[in-house]
């Protein structure tokens, strides 16, 4: 064999391990996509993580979640969501009175109507002179008046990644542990659920009281209208509860069945 043959078999052979290396590489980077599970800012993951940062799904208001550090000073725990939901009107005080109504009464009535009607076509609404507690619209089912005050039991509390998820109790609170909170309060989840999997909750489509917009990344809620989301707040203690709507494109939307 010639110099130039010996010398053109050792090319070729470092060019054929170089493409073997690069499809190599290939090959395990392909591996570890294929893999990798989207992370939500529910699973108790340690790695920084946010739901801004998850694959190809961003939330668009990610940045007014104002998440705090898992080594923050830690605050007033929140109580149980069944506790939250004793708090809420009895049908005796929000009912209509018993017995022939006086004018005031009819007056009363009046206004409660005008109030729903208006709530049924463009949602919910904030308790005024209690900055971030939303009320349940009259006439709403008692589960739905319990989910409302499972929300506003934890609607100003801080937004933390996992919070809510070690346990319902917590004294902060990400996207998916905080609508776990207050669905629990109506009963309709027995434990804290990630994003992800409240892309199986319930039944599909959207809800006439309560509906929950899922993606791998982000979870958030709208309750008679009005919405119940982490992000989008006005600061690191604003409401979870917010009037300004946000667009649903890219979430699958889910509702408890008849709610």
């Amino acid at each position: 064999m010639s110099l130039q043959s010996i010398g053109t078999f050792f090319l070729r052979s470092r060019r054929s391990r170089a493409a073997g290396a690069i499809a190599l590489f290939a090959g395990l980077a392909a591996v570890v996509l294929l893999t990798r599970h989207d992370r939500d800012d529910g699973q108790r993951s340690k790695a920084p993580t946010t739901a801004s940062t998850i694959g190809a799904i961003r939330d668009s208001e990610a940045a007014q979640s104002f998440p705090e550090p898992a080594s923050g000073r830690r605050g007033k725990l929140a109580k149980s969501p069944r506790a939250a939901a004793a708090s809420a009107p009895s049908e005796e005080a929000t009912g209509p009175s018993p017995g022939a109504p006086s004018d005031a009464e009819v007056r009363r009535e009046l206004r409660q109507l005008e109030r729903y009607q208006k709530e049924a076509r463009g949602g919910g609404s904030v308790e005024p002179g209690r900055a971030g507690v939303a009320n349940a619209p009259p006439g709403a089912p008692s589960a739905v008046a319990d989910l409302v005050s499972g929300g506003n039991a934890i609607a100003t509390f801080p937004y933390r990644l996992g919070g809510g998820h070690g346990s319902f109790i917590d004294d902060a609170y990400d996207c998916s542990g905080s609508v776990s909170y207050a669905l629990a309060a109506a009963g309709f989840v027995g434990e804290p659920l990630t994003s992800g999997e409240f892309e199986r909750w319930g039944v599909a489509g959207r809800g006439r009281w309560v509906t929950v917009y899922a993606n791998p990344g982000h979870v958030f809620m709208t309750v008679a209208g009005l919405r119940f989301d982490t992000s989008g707040r006005a600061g690191p203690r604003g409401s979870r509860w917010q009037t300004a709507q946000r667009a649903s494109r890219g979430f699958v939307a889910r509702h408890w069945p008849g709610l």
